[in-house]
């Protein structure tokens, strides 16, 4: 087993250091572990049967449809309708333009489901603004890249569609639910440390929009917000699953991009829709992949031994989850969401159990701790985005980003340690 366990830790490390995209990478080193482990033949049948039980599920019927939702919304003039609205909220604050930024991310990131998607779209339009207001642009740039992540936390979310396929079948509805909590209290964080920054350096005021006006543009926002209400209304209310609550998410999209805002025209739609094909096509080889990694895994003992070895390193139930937060955030600084949530969860979802962990509250812990991560190097992928947007390199980012991710650091203990956080609202509708 020690043999099986190095040839598939050095042959994927090898990989990702030879720049092999993490897909392959991870295919390529479960196949050469299984011909280790068992003869040439049954190895690649065995692969190959793996990553098609993998993505053989009717949940995953979501992703591609909340993808396609995220690139209507993207190019539909969404974006900008939210920043206004958030514009009205936070604008006239202090570090005010920060605060919309925070705000805007955190509603495009829930309806588009995408932390690259949110960081392009209000990135996009918000980096710009807040460098000719004269912010500076590695801080535009931080606080743009922390807040598209809030995303993954509020729903519609499809990694927590992933990490309830990888853990067995959690609902998908109080995985949803759950998130919300978090996700607002690491909005909110990322709001307090630029108000103290923006304070700090004397970032000037947003200008306070008068009341008709406010109404006029929170008018013009409320059908990209009935988006939130119409999916996740109808999965709590059972009027329909999450599945298909993505393909009336795509049809609202459709209608208010296309017909209502008019922002997207039909000559548009094959390009959104071959954009779409290609990034699910990105996330299902990664979810095949990811499950024949953790099918050799689970094949070898894996889980079971990290489980027993944890528990008797220590009882004490904080030191344990401690270790495996810290864990996690290494994993997340090279590994992208998606895998991680396949390969770790089988892995250290039996050890969070035996401590008296819900899969629920350990869901949200896990992902909350991921999302940090992408915006980490060295394969952050939504600190890249953010990079090239706001024109500026990984080392100039890095200071800014450091309060940020101190205070995503304490909300991801705060919801490690205290559960009620993440299971007071599933609890309060009946999950």
């Amino acid at each position: 087993m020690e043999m099986s366990v190095l040839v598939l830790v050095l042959s994927f490390v090898i990989l990702l250091a030879l720049s092999v995209p993490i897909a392959f990478s991870i295919g390529i080193a479960t196949t050469l572990t299984m011909l280790f482990t068992i003869s040439s033949g049954p190895a690649v049948t065995t692969v190959a049967q793996r990553m098609a039980t993998g993505i053989d599920s009717f949940a995953l019927l979501a992703i591609p449809f909340f993808i396609l939702s995220g690139q209507l919304m993207g190019q539909g003039g969404i974006a900008r309708r939210l920043i206004d609205f958030a514009k009205v909220l936070v604008g006239m604050l202090p570090g005010g333009l920060a605060h919309v930024n925070v705000l805007a991310s955190m509603f495009f990131g829930s309806i588009s489901g995408s932390a690259v998607a949110a960081t392009s779209a209000i990135g996009g339009f918000m980096i710009p603004i807040m460098n000719k207001e004269g912010y500076d642009k590695n801080f535009s740039a931080a606080v743009t890249v922390t807040a598209s992540t809030t995303g993954l936390l509020i729903p519609p979310s499809n990694v927590l569609i992933v990490y309830s396929l990888a853990s067995g079948g959690v609902s998908i509805a109080a995985l949803f639910i759950a998130g919300y909590l978090p996700g607002i209290l690491v909005g909110l964080g990322l709001i307090g440390v630029s108000t103290v920054i923006a304070l700090l350096r004397k970032y000037p005021v947003g200008e306070k929009q008068s009341v008709i006006q406010g109404v006029k543009i929170f008018l013009d926002a409320i059908p990209s917000l009935c988006l939130v209400v119409i999916v996740i209304g109808g999965i709590i209310a059972g009027i329909f699953t999450a599945t298909e609550a993505s393909a009336i998410a795509v049809l609202y999209s459709l209608l208010l991009s296309v017909v209502v805002y008019r922002e997207v025209k039909v000559s548009q739609l094959p390009e959104i829709l071959l954009k779409t094909v290609e990034t699910t096509a990105i996330v299902m080889l990664l979810i095949g992949t990811s499950s024949g990694m953790s099918w050799i895994l689970s094949y070898e003992n894996i889980p079971q031994n990290i489980s027993t070895m944890l528990i008797a390193l220590t009882n004490s139930k904080i030191i344990i989850l401690l270790i495996i937060n810290l864990l996690l955030l290494i994993v997340g600084t090279f590994m992208d969401m998606t895998p991680a949530v396949l390969i770790f969860t089988p892995i250290f979802l039996p050890v969070v159990t035996q401590l008296g962990i819900t899969p629920l509250h350990f869901g949200i812990m896990m992902v909350l701790n991921l999302c940090i991560g992408l915006c980490t190097p060295p394969v952050g992928s939504v600190l890249f985005v953010g990079c090239g947007i706001a024109k500026t390199s990984i080392a100039g980012i890095t200071k800014s980003l450091l309060p940020f991710y101190a205070v995503m650091v304490l909300v991801l203990m705060l919801v490690t340690y205290i559960p009620w956080i993440t299971l007071v609202l599933p609890h309060l509708f009946g999950y």
